[in-house]
């Protein structure tokens, strides 16, 4: 058996140190809402940022978006180990400050070039927040509530994406653009005060840091590779910068991987991999990030160009699949056993497929959002919300205690790695011939479907190593 399907040596802080279970579950609910909604929120505040920096290209302004994503993505990986080594509540609350101090400065921006600075390095400090908070959950919750947990954990990224378009545009629409930046400064205060008084400080052992020179080039691997797929269509697949980065982001993340299997202390804890459903549910968190991400792009826009909704109007249309996202969190986390996790990924992934099916063959036949756009859209969303509760929880069964942070970061590496991929191959069909919707909709299911044939092979493997 591998080494990760054995109990980790004991933690003092691993039984949750006097700390009330729920209360850090609502902290790590809360860092998780303020930086998912942050990844949508901003798109339907662009033509307010146009206005507000008419000196700044479109080209360049988009980076308000794709640096928070590049640099969100970049450092996750890096992020879990960091929480595992420097220690959690540490991680959490550097963060969380730093989360708040960079929506302050992004609320405050003067130009564009220093607003898309700002969002970076927000960016970056999301990146830090969400392993250390899944880590928190998991070290704290007794392991028959850790299922439960991860639902509603869930749930908080499923309500970020309900509210986040709708909410941008009230925002945007009661003073201007700063407000979607600036809402953040109370929230975060206010989690960086709760969490000093809840979190208890991690337990004293030694502590070995990850190989800094892995660490970096592990993040300017994914950094490259997810800012080429981003800006490929913008500036072209042959372009050299395009390929540099790509190429780049390759040979850096292909270096990293060369260390991690040397050092002592590496920057991706390959064993990890050796867990088959560890292995397998990264592979299908890549394929369903692909399929989510296409779809997330696709459907406002689809509405808006389609259908000639406004972007609140889109926002709202959207709103009620990301509701139900949140449903198939809670009731995934709440009333399926870790033996039947599998089965949750393989049922989400095939109703994901499903919505993106009805609206490729619904596309260009109706305009009705009652027939098909609400009913997708609510398959879609359960669809989410199903499959990345039961991914991460299928993860953490097979994950010791000192591992929790790093194994987090990899899946959720894993997904937005993944995403990327399907915003990269949305843009190019979009700007391709023939019928571009359908097709970024039937890549969506193709997606979806191997993602839920992943997830049918995890059955029979060894989920939790806990008995």
């Amino acid at each position: 058996m591998s080494t990760t399907t054995r109990p980790g040596p004991a933690l003092t802080d691993s039984t949750g140190g006097g700390a009330a279970p729920g209360r850090i579950l609502l902290l790590a609910c809360a860092v998780t809402f303020l930086a998912f909604l942050d990844a949508t929120v901003v798109n339907v505040a662009f033509p307010d940022l146009r206005r507000a920096f008419p000196e700044v290209s479109l080209a360049r302004l988009t980076w308000v978006v794709s640096g928070y994503a590049v640099l969100f993505a970049a450092l996750l990986a890096a992020a879990g180990r960091l929480a595992d080594t420097l220690g959690r509540r540490a991680l959490f609350l550097g963060s969380a400050f730093a989360f708040t101090l960079t929506s302050l400065a992004a609320s405050a921006a003067p130009t564009g070039d220093l607003l898309i600075a700002a969002r970076a390095l927000q960016g970056a400090a999301a990146a830090g927040m969400i392993p250390a908070a899944l880590a928190l959950v998991l070290v704290h919750t007794p392991p028959e509530r850790r299922a439960a947990a991860l639902g509603a954990w869930g749930a908080a990224g499923g309500l970020a994406a309900a509210v986040g378009p709708s909410l941008g545009g009230l925002l945007v629409e009661a003073w201007d653009w700063r407000a979607i930046f600036l809402v953040n400064v109370p929230l975060g205060l206010a989690v960086c005060w709760a969490a000093a008084r809840v979190v208890p400080r991690d337990a004293r052992r030694a502590r070995r840091f990850p190989d800094p020179i892995g660490t970096a080039t592990l993040a300017l691997g994914i950094a490259g590779v997810v800012a080429g797929l981003s800006q490929g269509q913008e500036w072209g697949w042959t372009d050299p910068a395009v390929l540099g980065l790509v190429g780049g982001g390759v040979l850096s993340t292909a270096t990293a991987l060369y260390r991690s299997r040397r050092h002592p202390a590496p920057a991706i804890d390959l064993d990890l991999w050796r867990a088959p459903v560890f292995a397998r549910a990264n592979l299908s968190a890549l394929l369903f990030g692909a399929a989510m991400y296409a779809w997330l792009l696709t459907g406002p826009s689809y509405l808006i160009a389609r259908w000639d909704y406004s972007p609140l109007e889109a926002g709202f249309g959207v709103t009620p699949g990301a509701l139900f996202a949140m449903v198939g969190a809670l009731v995934v986390g709440r009333r399926v056993p870790a033996r039947l996790q599998w089965a949750a990924v393989t049922v989400g992934c095939l109703l994901f497929a499903a919505n993106a099916l009805l609206l490729w063959g619904w596309a260009d036949a109706s305009t009705s959002y009652a027939q098909v756009f609400l009913p997708a859209g609510l398959l879609g969303g359960l669809g989410i919300g199903v499959s990345l509760t039961a991914l991460s929880t299928a993860v953490s069964a097979t994950l010791p205690a000192q591992r929790f942070a790093a194994g987090s970061g990899l899946l959720m590496t894993a997904r937005q790695l993944g995403g990327a991929l399907g915003v990269a191959a949305t843009a190019a069909l979009l700007t391709g011939a023939g019928d571009h919707w359908r097709a970024v909709f039937l890549m969506a299911a193709l997606a979806a479907l191997g993602a839920a044939a992943v997830g049918f092979s995890m059955r029979g493997r060894e989920v939790s190593r806990r008995k």
